[in-house]
Formats: C-alpha cells, sequence, structure tokens
C-alpha cells in the first residue's frame, strides 16, 4: 500500500509538471505497465483529481482542471520559491491579498520539511526589502483581476479615471497589458477617443461595469509594452523638451533606455530624437553622450542654451590653452 500511495504521488507530480503524458512514458518514469498507469489514473479520480485521457496511438493523459483546488505536489524549488512569493506578497502593495497570503504561507510552511523551512527562513534574512514610499499608492486586488480578464478576453474596459491635476473623465479604451514597475501599476491601452495609446495609473482608475464589447487587438508602438510603459514614466518627469535629428543610423542606439526618449529611424544615416529631462543641461548632457552630430529641430530655447554653454565651454578650453 506503501508503494502504491508513493507511486500516486509520483503520477500525480509528473501529471503537473507537462500538459501532456502519453500513457506508455508515464509507465516508463514511474518503472511499471501501461495497465497499472490506467489503475492510478482511476484511483486519482477516484481522489477528485479530473484526469483526462485521449485513446489511440496519439493519446495520452491530461490533468485537467476540477471544481475544486486538488492538493498539489512541489518539489522543493518550486515550494521554496512559493513560500518566497506569498512572503512577498503579504507586504506588497496591492491591497486585499496581504491576510490571503499569509494564511496560504501559514499552510505551506507547517507541511515543509525542516531543510526547506530552514531555505525559506534563510532567504527573508538575508535579503533586504526597502521600504515603499510613503507615497507609494495601492492597488485593489479585484480590480487588478478585472483588468487582467479584461486584457485576456479583448473587452474594451470603462472607467473613470483622475490624472494629474484634472478632473475625473469617463475613457473606454482597449486594453492590452497590465505593467508593475516595482512602484506602481499601469495599464497600456489603445484609446479610441483620442486615437493614440496611452498608459494609466491603476491606482486612479474607478472601473465600471460591464465591459463593453470586443475588439481586435493590435500590437503596441515598438512591439515591448515595458519599453512602452517606461517611455512615458520618463516623459512624464520631464521638465525640458527638446526633439533632434541624430546623424547616425539607429543600430548605433541600441543601447538606450526608455528614459533617454524616443528614437525613429528617419533614414540610413538619420535619426529623429525625442528627448528631455528636469533641465536643458540633462538634455543636453544627455544628447552629447551619443557622440554624434545633430541638429536642433525644436525648442528654440534650447538653441540658445547650446549657444550659451558653447561659449562657457570655449571660456574654459581657451583658459586651459592658456595655462598650459
Amino acid at each position: 500500500m506503501a508503494d502504491t500511495s508513493a507511486r500516486l504521488l509520483r503520477l500525480l507530480s509528473l501529471l503537473q509538471s507537462a500538459p501532456d503524458w502519453p500513457g506508455p512514458r508515464l509507465a516508463e518514469r514511474l518503472g511499471v505497465t501501461t495497465r497499472t498507469v490506467r489503475n492510478d489514473v482511476e484511483r486519482l479520480r477516484g481522489l477528485g483529481y479530473p484526469v483526462h485521457a485521449a485513446p489511440g496511438v496519439g493519446g495520452g493523459y491530461r490533468l485537467g482542471a476540477g471544481a475544486r483546488l486538488p492538493p498539489l505536489v512541489l518539489d522543493d524549488a518550486e515550494a521554496v520559491a512559493v513560500a518566497v512569493g506569498l512572503r512577498t506578497a503579504a507586504s506588497g502593495p496591492i491591497a486585499g491579498v496581504e491576510e490571503t497570503a499569509l494564511r496560504a504561507l501559514a499552510k505551506l510552511e507547517q507541511v515543509l520539511p525542516t531543510r526547506l523551512r530552514r531555505q525559506v527562513e534563510a532567504v527573508h534574512t538575508a535579503v533586504a526589502t526597502a521600504e515603499a514610499p510613503p507615497r507609494t499608492p495601492r492597488v485593489d486586488a479585484e480590480a487588478l483581476l478585472r483588468i487582467a480578464r479584461a486584457c485576456r478576453d479583448h473587452e474594451l474596459l470603462r472607467f473613470d479615471y483622475s490624472g494629474r491635476g484634472g478632473a475625473p473623465g469617463v475613457r473606454e479604451v482597449e486594453p492590452h497589458r497590465l505593467v508593475h514597475t516595482g512602484d506602481r501599476w499601469y495599464l497600456a491601452a489603445w484609446d479610441p477617443a483620442r486615437g493614440d495609446w496611452r498608459t494609466f495609473r491603476v491606482d486612479r482608475m474607478a472601473l465600471r461595469t460591464p465591459n463593453g464589447p470586443r475588439f481586435t487587438p493590435r500590437p503596441v508602438p515598438g512591439g515591448d509594452v515595458l519599453e512602452f510603459v517606461e517611455a512615458g514614466r520618463a516623459e512624464a518627469r520631464w521638465r525640458r523638451r527638446a526633439t533632434v535629428l541624430l546623424h547616425t543610423g539607429i543600430e548605433a542606439l541600441h543601447w538606450m533606455t526608455p528614459e533617454w526618449g524616443v528614437a525613429e529611424a528617419r533614414g540610413e544615416h538619420t535619426v529623429l530624437l525625442h528627448t528631455g529631462g528636469h533641465s536643458w543641461d540633462l538634455v543636453a548632457a544627455r544628447i552629447g553622450a551619443l557622440g554624434v552630430d545633430f541638429e536642433v529641430v525644436e525648442p528654440p530655447d534650447f538653441t540658445e542654451h547650446l549657444r550659451s554653454m558653447s561659449r562657457r565651454y570655449a571660456r574654459a578650453a581657451g583658459a586651459a590653452a592658456d595655462g598650459g
């Protein structure tokens, strides 16, 4: 009986590790016959596990989703990862999951072997986690789930939105992806009313029901939603903005991060760069660090600042030459 129970746990672990398992392969991994595999599958079904079987040469077994969550079989690394993740969630910025995460963590630690419990405690004590800034907004877990479902099902999302310094307004968008930057949650979405992509802070959204009709998803600009959101965050912090024409190829700028701005190829050796910063000195330093010739497209204030900088640097170069 002990051998049978151990084999059932091993079979359950295999079924949970891959979507499909041919019967002969399961038998080989377990060291039994295919008939024994069929009998063990029936035992798992009797315990409430929805194991589906497909007949034929290409058939096999698949663990399906049931009406209730069955016990999971985790290997050592998976158990440690789940425990660490639950500890993080219990102190994270998502409101409504702290207590649930702590309950799940207590259940998991109760059954962890001593050696694994020590590993979890070692990670917890060895890692220093910075406290979230006091102004870090908290988001509702249910709101995240509703937005995620709208992204998955390609349904228009309606919500009231409080933008920076503006009165709340009703928005209806095509949600693309949720993005977590470490301190905030954002929704990247196409805004049909404005005919452009927009980034919304989830903590400023008040969802309305029901969702709108389904839509056909479209690709996010640049193809990378993380870069799109990070570029939007950087641009929102800019006090000064400039557009310059760089005399170089786009491939030479592959190392640039989103905070530098948005680069658009305008030819084999020409790139249009939209950039900015909290001061003109920072914008000039950023463009100068590229090490290529450039022309200012706009604004005139930036051109005048560059003239002032050039005179200052020329005086410094002249003084150095005289001293030499």
